[in-house]
């Protein structure tokens, strides 16, 4: 059994902290070395698991079918784009009417813009429908998540911590508050019909 390679940990991110994961990295000089994303709280991410409500799709291909769904979640919103090597994704983002809240698995993916900024965006493994419950379990344990690597932020004793304040100039206690607030959220009772307008941005 030791000799199988292990998936890596789906990591959950709110998107804004997803989409300020700019810095990506290899620990080895392995082809096959996994890409991660350095999240600004302090973890390495080579997979997340996101929730939240499918807005839009759209076929943005030339040649060949390349599909672009924007998920919104109660922070931001995510891209996420899938095209003949993610059949089952794309097929997903194909057919499913909007909105509507999905699961989605990925890896995360940066390019950079004309202009040089980096973007940041999810290649789905699966893209799955969920129901409004699904939806707020993930917001409360990704809040979670979020203040817990929060509060273990130390880049004395952190590797990764270190590297986050290297790389990104971004205060941590911004993403305890937007936790706090996703968390607050729901009890106002958001659903998918009626996102937040900052959500929607």
């Amino acid at each position: 059994m030791s000799s199988i390679p292990t998936r890596e940990v789906a990591r959950r991110a709110f998107a804004t902290e997803f989409n300020d994961a700019g810095y990506t990295f290899k620990e080895s000089d392995d082809d096959r070395a996994p890409l991660y994303a350095l999240l600004p709280t302090g973890a390495r991410a080579n997979r997340v698991f996101v929730v939240g409500t499918l807005m839009e799709t759209e076929d943005v291909g030339d040649e060949s079918e390349y599909w672009r769904g924007r998920i919104v979640d109660p922070t931001g919103t995510f891209f996420t784009y899938a095209g003949q090597y993610q059949p089952e994704a794309a097929a997903a983002l194909r057919e499913l009417e909007t909105p509507t809240f999905v699961a989605i698995v990925g890896k995360p993916r940066t390019y950079e813009t004309d202009e040089g900024d980096v973007r940041v965006s999810l290649r789905p493994e699966s893209i799955t429908v969920v129901d409004q419950a699904t939806r707020d379990r993930w917001v409360v344990e990704t809040a979670e998540r979020t203040i817990e690597r929060i509060g273990a932020f130390d880049p004395e004793t952190s590797e990764y911590a270190m590297m986050a304040g290297e790389q990104y100039d971004l205060p941590v206690e911004t993403y305890r508050d937007q936790a706090i607030a996703a968390l607050e959220s729901l009890e106002d009772g958001e659903s998918a019909e009626a996102p937040t307008a900052d959500a929607a941005d």
